[in-house]
C-alpha cells in the first residue's frame, strides 16, 4: 500500500461575471463550499495555470465570453493506502466527483509521498 498526492483539473462554469478576477473568486469559492459540505475540507482548491503558447509563461486558467467564464481549477488530495497510482486516481476522482457532481475532472499529476510527508 502506498500514499499519493493526486492533482486533478476541473472545468468550472461561472455565469454573469464582470471580469477574470471575479470569475476566479466565484469558482474557487463555490468549489470550496461544495467540497466542505461533503466534509472534504482536506482537498486543496486553487486556480489552475495555462502556459502561453508563444512565450511559455503560465497565466490563470480562465476564459470569459458573453459574461460567462470557464475557469480551470486545480484540486489536490492526498490518498493513503492505495494499491497503486491507478487506484489512487479512482479514489480521488470518486471522492471529489461525488461532491462536485456534473463537473468534468481529469487527473493531471500524481506524486508518491512518503510516510513523513503525511503532516
Amino acid at each position: 500500500m502506498s500514499n499519493y498526492l493526486v492533482a486533478l483539473e476541473a472545468a468550472w462554469l461561472v455565469r454573469d461575471v464582470d471580469g477574470i478576477d471575479d470569475a476566479i473568486g466565484v469558482a474557487v469559492s463555490e468549489a470550496g463550499k461544495r467540497l466542505n459540505e461533503k466534509d472534504l475540507d482536506y482537498v486543496e482548491v486553487e486556480v489552475g495555470g495555462t502556459p502561453c503558447p508563444a512565450c511559455g509563461e503560465t497565466f490563470d486558467s480562465a476564459f470569459i465570453a458573453a459574461d460567462t467564464a470557464l475557469v480551470g481549477l486545480l484540486l489536490e488530495m492526498k490518498v493513503f493506502n492505495a494499491d497503486g497510482e491507478q487506484h489512487a486516481h479512482r479514489i480521488a476522482k470518486s471522492e471529489i466527483g461525488g461532491a462536485l457532481r456534473n463537473v468534468p475532472l481529469k487527473v493531471i499529476e500524481t506524486f508518491p509521498i512518503d510516510d513523513e510527508d503525511e503532516d
